[in-house]
């Protein structure tokens, strides 16, 4: 049994946003052979995708090859649309939701589902969430940052996460619109070292902005293996101990009490890394993830857990069990 917490999809087809909304900015997909489609972003190449990115059949194929039970769908980051009029954003993530949930209603033994939500407009974002968990799905998937100056421990988003709590949605945390990118023109830099540092970005926002503190409950998780975090815990408790008085602002409790209170995937690419992890927050906290489809996603997922010298039951908690609790469906 794998449960993978980490996957993306996207409809086969997507409605003409441009025209809908009547600005430019949004994903369209050109399937300009079989099986195979293009991300443009306007008139600009995005990436080349896969009927795997939109098949519910082709990736169970695939999920039974590696021997996955049970798939989280979410949609593509570039999807959010954070940057995009509230209302449209809205919209939008009303379409990819009902995609979602119309999968994970025809095939509930094999995919979970995660909402994507407009959090430039809290409210609105957790009316969505809630509808979210009413047609089905487990939880919302939400971007590492929501605006350049807009983290994730902003006072204002407290209402998506106090909704959440309160109906048990899972969250799931995904890097996007990398800051410095303006900096790595080359070697696929934004994916390499933007995403990672912004999902450490993402959890100091989560700490410091008091969202843990104050939601004890809220079930949490981040992909990429936390990103840079691990590396940087010792940096970060120093620089809280040192100099509260530019660290400490929000929430004066030391950062390193708070790991094992939230989870990470296991999409590190190395088996010290991952041992690592494990070693800092807990065998509980670590669940599989593979970034299915994408190039930087593990190909077998579950792969490296399987080659680990973990007993059977540090293995099942990695690969299925931590989800499932994750997921709030430990009772089932």
């Amino acid at each position: 049994m794998k449960i993978d917490i980490h996957t993306h999809i996207i409809p086969k087809d997507l409605p003409d946003l441009k025209k809908k909304y009547g600005y430019g900015g949004f994903i369209s997909l050109e399937h300009h052979k079989p099986c195979c489609a293009r991300m443009m972003i306007d008139d600009k190449f995005f990436r080349e995708i896969e009927d795997n990115c939109w098949d519910a059949e082709v990736r169970m194929h695939d999920c039974d090859k590696h021997g996955v039970g049970l798939q989280v769908l979410s949609t593509i980051p570039v999807m959010f649309s954070y940057w995009a009029k509230a209302e449209d954003a809205l919209d939008l993530s009303r379409y990819l939701n009902d995609h979602i949930a119309e999968i994970v209603a025809k095939y509930p033994d094999r995919f979970a589902g995660l909402g994507t939500i407009p959090m430039q407009n809290p409210d609105m974002a957790a009316r969505e969430l809630e509808r979210c968990m009413e047609i089905g799905l487990s939880g919302v998937q939400i971007g590492s940052h929501v605006v350049e100056d807009w983290n994730l421990g902003s006072i204002a988003l407290f209402p998506v996460y106090e909704t959440a709590a309160k109906l048990g949605a899972s969250i799931f945390v995904h890097p996007w619109d990398m800051a410095g990118q303006e900096r790595m023109k080359r070697y696929w830099l934004p994916w390499l070292i933007g995403m990672p540092t912004e999902t450490a970005l993402a959890i100091c926002s989560f700490i410091f902005g008091g969202v843990f503190e104050k939601l004890p409950t809220l079930r949490v998780a981040f992909a990429h293996g936390g990103g840079a975090f691990p590396g940087l815990i010792g940096r970060i408790e120093h620089g809280f101990e040192s100099r509260p008085d530019l660290v400490a602002i929000h929430n004066n409790v030391n950062p390193r009490d708070y790991l094992g209170k939230f989870y990470f995937d296991s999409l590190v690419h190395d088996p010290f890394a991952l041992e690592y992890l494990i070693k800092l927050v807990g065998e509980d906290k670590v669940c599989m993830g593979s970034d299915y489809p994408f190039p930087l996603g593990e190909h077998e997922p579950g792969k490296l857990i399987e080659s680990m010298g973990f007993n059977a039951d540090i293995k099942a908690k990695l690969l299925y069990r931590n989800a499932w609790e994750w997921l709030g469906r430990e009772g089932e």
